[in-house]
């Protein structure tokens, strides 16, 4: 996994310490951004690491055959159950399972997944008798579930059950500092994989990859490197060879590019896995008097925060950092590694929300903007709309 954005820093802290519990996960974000890595990561940090995983695509199994295959069934139990059989819950035991696609279950296997996560009991498809697993379960969507919800198409209770920990992988058209280093990363796959040497891009290709709206995330990122380590000839691509790659689905014109002012990325801020520690506000206090106390006036402190990049995790090779070449690197902004410098004022007036809200409403729920506006970094922004409750706005 690399990744230098920090709300996927973010998310792969939050997954690391989630593992630590037994507390159900509900990853969101959309298709392609990466959300089946994060149950790995789970597994992997977590007391079950040595028990099965087991990951299943709940779009991908028939409504009719769907409680079968989680729960099992007895023989006989509906035509074509010629013997017994257990179900991945059952496999799963002392595990964990990944539920992907779990807004797609239908309402039954809804009742029965909530059945298994308050009490761990669960039924077998014709059987009256009651099983009991110990499954650590990780789910998955790539839809708005508050929608479902309100369309009577998803269990409230169900969803709450399942949100005990929330984490949002971000879009990639999110991560811009990430996109170079991923194409790096999938360019040198694709170059080992095929035998040849590996594509490199000038520096107006670099821009127009960073333009591009990416409605396919990391999923297509990947396949048109792959596309272009196999078609072009030459190794050095250009933004004219890049651009007959970055099209829609269903048509041969390019995507709409991003831009910094959707209102996309603020309203799915609601979903984002960031929570405040209990008493974060306090220790905000605390250190604010301090500093008082020290200086004799309210001064800002400059509190210095190395983000955790990398993430190795034993016994999972597909999951491995991958390190650049000192070449490679010079394709990643020189602030990536530097250590970030938070500027925290923390005089909780009203002043300062009111300031925070003209500047969000000005560059409409652009936190980059907003932050560079107010001389601030966008990690001290966030905690900031948490604290004054100004996720609506």
């Amino acid at each position: 996994m690399i990744g230098f954005n920090k709300a996927f820093e973010h998310a792969v802290y939050v997954a690391v310490q989630a593992a630590k519990t037994d507390l159900s996960v509900l990853v969101t974000g959309e298709s392609g951004v990466g959300k089946e890595n994060i149950p790995k990561i789970i597994h992997a940090y977590s007391s079950r690491k040595t028990k099965n995983y087991i990951a299943v695509n709940c779009g991908a199994i028939p409504e009719g055959t769907i409680d079968s295959e989680l729960f099992g069934h007895e023989k006989g139990a509906f035509t074509g159950a010629v013997d017994k059989r257990s179900g991945y819950f059952e496999d799963a035991n002392g595990g964990t399972i990944f539920l992907d696609e779990v807004a797609d279950l239908p309402l039954a296997t809804q009742v029965r997944l909530l059945r298994v996560l308050e009490n761990g009991e669960y039924i077998r498809v014709g059987s009256s008798k009651v099983q009991k697993t110990d499954v650590r379960v990780v789910a998955a969507t790539n839809v708005n579930i508050g929608d479902r919800i309100a369309k009577g198409k998803f269990r409230e209770d169900l969803y709450y059950r399942l949100s005990s920990v929330p984490i949002r992988m971000p879009a990639l058209r999110e991560r811009q500092e990430d996109i170079l280093p991923l194409f790096v990363k999938f360019a040198s796959d694709f170059s080992a994989k095929y035998q040849s040497p590996i594509i490199t891009l000038t520096d107006d290709a670099k821009e127009e990859l960073k333009r591009y709206g990416w409605p396919g995330n990391i999923r297509q990122l990947k396949n048109v490197t792959e596309q272009i380590s196999l078609i072009e000839d030459t190794r050095v691509i250009t933004a004219e060879m890049l651009k007959p790659y970055l099209t829609s689905p269903t048509s041969n014109l390019p995507v709409l590019v991003h831009t910094e002012t959707d209102a996309d990325t603020f309203n799915q801020f609601r979903w984002d896995t960031l929570k405040l520690i209990s008493d974060l506000s306090k220790e905000i206090v605390d250190l604010r008097k301090q500093v008082q106390m020290m200086q004799g006036a309210a001064q800002p402190k400059t509190v210095g925060e190395h983000a955790v990049h990398n993430i190795e995790l034993p016994g999972h090779d597909s999951m491995r950092v991958t390190k650049l070449s000192e070449d490679d690197m010079k394709t990643i902004p020189e602030s990536t590694y530097s250590e970030v410098k938070e500027s925290h004022e923390y005089t909780l007036s009203e002043t300062e929300r009111n300031a925070m809200i003209d500047a969000l409403r000005r560059h409409h729920g652009n936190r980059k903007k907003t932050a560079e506006e107010l001389g601030i970094s966008e990690r001290t922004l966030y905690r900031k709309i948490k604290l004054y409750e100004l996720e609506d706005e």
